[in-house]
Formats: structure tokens, C-alpha cells, sequence
């Protein structure tokens, strides 16, 4: 018998104007129908908060790279592109590291990254990019709010998720988003 597949994710990160922000849903879905969590906190800030990261996929993985990244990051002294190398390459030369399933995608007021196990550093030309299940839908959403609107990237990440959740059956509305400049929250 197969374990049963967890989805649940779509987090957007949006860098604009030296302000960064990031934002993702609650929902924790098993197999193809049942809801089993609405409340979970997908994102989180590294580095003394001046980094914000989000995951998609196993939890458990996502929270091991977190760890890895945070490393990182501390050996790299903040720098986020060189902590985004040295921890893709550990991850595709680890054994243990290259079993993971999960995305991460991390930002900073001046860069977004989205990194993968196969090697990947992805670096958005608008500075918008997304993960999960509703990852495009949100994607879409926040670069028509970039292009036609002058909010600040945290209401364009939260609006994002919001109608990202009006789409797709694995985003729901329970949004939390982190912000770096312009009145951060924690």
C-alpha cells in the first residue's frame, strides 16, 4: 500500500523598491480529498530576519533544508546567492540531502531564489516568484498587481494567495505573509 501524498502549498515571494515580502497559505491536503490542517505556517525568517524562506513539499525535508540553508547562510555571512550555491551543491552531492522532496524559496529586499534538489538556483527576471500547488495562479495574479498597481510587495503577495485560494483546490485563504522593509512583521 502506497503512504498517502500530502499536498497542501503555495507561497509567492514579491521584491520591489529595496522591500521584500512573502506569503503562503495554510492548508495541508492528504491524497486528492481530505483537508487535514488549515492554520499550517509554511514560511519562515532567517539569518536575524533579514532572510525570509518559504517551502513546498515534505515538511519534515523542507524544515532539514531550512537547517542546512541557515548554515549557509551564517558561513556565508548573509549573502544569499552564495548561500543558494553552496547549499544546492551539498544538496546534489549529499546521499541523505539528495532524497529530500521540497522546494524552498528564499528572499532577501534584493533578491528572490527559488532552489532545487536537482541542482537548481532560479533567479525570477521580475523579482516574483512562486512554489506549490497554487504557485502559478499566484504568480500570474502578482505580476498583473506589479504591472497595474503601485502596492507595496507585501499586499501584492497577500492579494496573490487570495485569489490564488479562489482557484485552486490545495491554496486556501488562511495567508500569512512576512515582509523585510517597510514596516516588517514578524
Amino acid at each position: 500500500m502506497e503512504a498517502p501524498q500530502f499536498r497542501s502549498t503555495t507561497v509567492i515571494a514579491v521584491v520591489r523598491d529595496g522591500m521584500a515580502a512573502m506569503a503562503g497559505d495554510g492548508q495541508v491536503t492528504m491524497g486528492d480529498a481530505t483537508i487535514v490542517k488549515h492554520g499550517a505556517r509554511k514560511l519562515r525568517r532567517l539569518h536575524d530576519g533579514q532572510v525570509l524562506g518559504g517551502f513546498a513539499g515534505s515538511v519534515a525535508d523542507a524544515l532539514l533544508l531550512f537547517d542546512a540553508f541557515e548554515r549557509q547562510l551564517s558561513e556565508q555571512h548573509g549573502q544569499l546567492r552564495q548561500a543558494a550555491a553552496s547549499l544546492v551543491r551539498a544538496w546534489r552531492q549529499d546521499r541523505m540531502l539528495r532524497r529530500l522532496e521540497a522546494l524552498l524559496l528564499v528572499c532577501d529586499r534584493q533578491d528572490v531564489l527559488l532552489l532545487a534538489g536537482s541542482g537548481e538556483v532560479i533567479e525570477p527576471d521580475d523579482g516574483i516568484a512562486a512554489i506549490g500547488s497554487g504557485g502559478n495562479y499566484a504568480l500570474s495574479a502578482a505580476r498583473a498587481l506589479v504591472r497595474e498597481t503601485k502596492l507595496p510587495p507585501g499586499e501584492i503577495a497577500r492579494r496573490s494567495l487570495q485569489i490564488a485560494s479562489e482557484i485552486c483546490v490545495y491554496t486556501n485563504d488562511h495567508i500569512t505573509v512576512e515582509e523585510l522593509g517597510g514596516g516588517d512583521r514578524g
